[in-house]
């Protein structure tokens, strides 16, 4: 007990952002419970969405401090990777709040006002998952997210295919939370503590006698995060809850929640890879890399391959992120080496691009799905007739999606392809061009039934202004990024340091 260290005062201003969230989601469901009936839950929504604008605002000023605190003796920290990645995830919940106050309808996710205040300890979870210092941490951080997003799967009480899509969210995502635990537990077993800076410590001085369970206890956590990211072949369970869940609860959990785990993946296994680079352990430190860019190879391949025979457009953005997941693993899957190490940079610019642009794919798809009801792409037929700005729109965010010029998609798959030729990993380079051409054709689809084909419907689409406002909000932001994607790098590369924000110093 005597290094037990305990929260004071001050450090209520460096958790601002999460006490605020916490503060929001007591007063949303107090406010919903007097709430008289007659009055419409978007309200709800708004006071959710400035919730997250407030936490937001208290994030960017902890950006500007430009300094790393550790919190409860390390197991909390609030460094720059955080703080990047906490921004993302504020801004992609703010994103998704906004449209779906356009399109979630009252017969549709009869517990609304639920739906809109669950977002909050959701998105604080993935806040915890990215400042953690410590295995118990970033566990809770872990299953706070995962508990409110299984029940945000079964909002759709009335539909079926939305109690069976929760119901296997809940068992595949409990069998990861057990692979990751199982893995902590070797750890802890092996060092006495769940302090990522003190298990680093101790393994520097006792590697030798626990090499074999060390390779258990991180082959165990890897296939966990491996579920829990969709990365092939453990993706079976994301196209059935995809496209069980309402449109909303699913850009959440292709952009909020894979972010999360993105950011465990990386707080745990990049502190990991520095530690056997800097102490020499180059055939532990290999096995582990070459398990990495396996799982980002097949899920590249097979997220792609999948996606070209799909016509739900649900289940297609599902197999489009399993592809996306195994990007963004690159940059992990690489490892540091003498000529390279702007992971961080490149995983965060695609991250930001990705978010834009599948938001406002599945904002576009929710008014389309809404109007038509139908979730195939042939509901896309004709809409350059009926509504020409919104398949302009849709066609930029498609661009960026399949990675061309000039948006924000493609400068983020340029550069982890430059990050991985310099790395002289061309096999997966080559990888990852050929499926990014193939996937040419899973988006161009989409295109072809906005500009040729002919629609059932001929009357205008019909676009509340939150929808609408959120979708040139994020085609803007894609073509920002990619006519200006260095000041976005060179911002990340100014405040973000792997000595500090990575190794746990």
């Amino acid at each position: 007990m005597s290094g037990f260290q305990t929260l004071t005062w001050s450090d209520a201003w460096y958790l601002a952002p999460e006490l605020v969230l916490s503060i929001f989601t007591v007063l949303l469901i107090v406010v919903d419970l007097f709430l008289p009936k007659r009055i419409n839950r978007n309200v709800i929504g708004w006071l959710t969405l400035l919730g997250i604008v407030i936490a937001a605002v208290f994030v960017v000023l902890l950006i500007r401090e430009e300094q790393v605190y550790n919190l409860m003796s390390g197991s909390y920290r609030i460094d720059d990777f955080g703080n990047i990645l906490k921004l993302v995830f504020l801004g992609a919940t703010g994103f998704i709040v906004l449209s779906s106050l356009g399109t979630v309808r009252d017969d549709d996710i009869k517990i609304k006002a639920e739906f809109y205040y669950l977002l909050l300890p959701a998105t604080l979870g993935a806040m915890v998952m990215a400042s953690s210092g410590d295995l118990i941490t970033l566990f809770v951080g872990l299953e706070l997210l995962s508990i409110t997003s299984y029940i945000l799967v079964a909002a759709r009480k009335k539909e079926r295919v939305s109690g069976e899509a929760a119901f296997k969210y809940v068992v595949t995502g409990s069998v990861a939370s057990a692979f990751i635990l199982y893995g902590m537990s070797f750890l802890y077993g092996m060092t006495g503590s769940t302090n990522l800076m003190f298990i680093a410590q101790s393994l520097s001085t006792g590697l030798q006698s626990f090499e074999a369970l060390l390779y258990v206890s991180l082959f165990l956590m890897i296939a966990g995060f491996a579920v829990k990211l969709a990365l092939a072949p453990f993706h079976a369970w994301s196209a059935d809850v995809y496209q069980g869940a309402a449109t909303p609860v699913t850009a959440f959990l292709a952009i909020v929640a894979k972010g999360a785990a993105f950011a465990m993946f990386y707080r745990v296994f990049f502190m990991f890879n520095a530690f056997f680079f800097v102490n020499g352990h180059t055939t532990l430190n290999s096995d582990i890399l070459l398990a990495l860019t396996v799982l980002a190879a097949a899920a590249m391949i097979v997220g792609t391959a999948g996606a070209l025979r799909q016509k739900n457009v649900k289940r297609l953005l599902a197999l489009s992120g399993v592809a996306n997941a195994g990007i963004l693993l690159i940059p992990l899957s690489i490892g540091l080496g003498q000529f390279h190490s702007s992971h961080f940079s490149e995983f965060s610019y695609y991250l930001i691009a990705y978010a834009f642009m599948n938001i406002g794919a599945f904002s576009v798809f929710s008014i389309v799905s809404k109007d038509t009801g139908s979730e195939q792409i042939s509901a896309f037929a004709g809409l350059y007739h009926r509504a020409p700005w919104t398949a302009g729109a849709m066609t930029v965010l498609l661009c960026s999606l399949a990675g061309l010029p000039v948006t924000g998609g493609f400068f983020g798959k340029l550069f982890i392809l430059f990050s991985t030729t310099q790395s002289k990993e061309y096999w997966l380079a080559a990888i990852l061009l050929v499926s990014t051409v193939i996937s040419y054709a899973v988006y161009f689809s989409f295109i072809r039934q906005m500009y040729m084909r002919t629609g059932a419907v001929d009357s205008g689409l019909k676009i509340s202004m939150p929808t609408g406002f959120t979708i040139w909000l994020c085609v803007i932001a894609t073509l920002a990024l990619g006519f200006l994607p260095m000041p976005i790098i060179d911002w990340i590369n100014s405040i973000f340091t792997i000595e500090l924000d990575f190794l746990i110093r």
